[in-house]
């Protein structure tokens, strides 16, 4: 590994800046976690989901305590997971504006209430209904634990990543294609 070109000091704001840099180094999939019920609703966009367990199934996913999502998340007990398709970038994009609250990050997009009420997101590579089974608070996040009622699956294999502050796109097809010059085994069959 080379020099560093990241140093710590003493500063709070310039640890947190040297660290959110160190973070954006790890690539991450774009999930929208959707939130709340009938008009009171609410989203937004993160790469903090990860699986916990198969055996229950359960993810988590961390939330800023400050964010509407998290509130109507500890209210209601339920939210989704809507797992975004390498084209939806301006949705993830929709999601992340601060300009837009609760309801309106809806307007214009397809999405339906899960079996719980949560609302759902159309169109996207994968979507979860969560039960919240239990929220650790720690520092300014809580850590949300997410026992799946339900699940449905797209056909669509391209994925969109968050990563060094961008989004990037995996396209099956094309990206096992690249994998094949590189010589990594399989990655031709299909």
């Amino acid at each position: 590994m080379g020099k560093s070109d990241i140093h710590l000091v003493s500063g709070d704001d310039e640890v947190e800046n040297q660290f959110r840099a160190v973070m954006r180094r790890l690539a991450g999939g774009v999930t929208i976690i959707t939130a709340g019920c009938d008009e009171d609703i609410t989203g937004m966009t993160v790469t903090s989901l990860t699986s916990l367990s198969a055996s229950p199934p359960r993810l988590l996913v961390s939330v800023n305590q400050q964010a509407s999502s998290f509130a109507r998340i500890a209210r209601y007990g339920v939210f989704g997971v809507n797992v975004l398709g390498s084209d939806q970038q301006a949705l993830a994009g929709r999601f992340s504006d601060g300009s837009l609250k609760g309801h309106e990050r809806f307007d214009g997009i397809r999405w339906s209430a899960g079996a719980a009420g949560v609302p759902l997101l159309g169109d996207t590579l994968a979507t979860i209904e969560c039960k919240v089974e239990e929220i650790i608070e720690r520092h300014s996040h809580g850590i949300i634990i997410g026992s799946l009622l339900s699940f449905e699956l797209s056909r669509e294999l391209s994925g969109l990543v968050y990563w060094n502050g961008q989004y990037i796109r995996i396209t099956h097809d094309f990206d096992l294609d690249l994998l094949a010059e590189i010589s990594i085994p399989l990655a031709h069959v299909r």
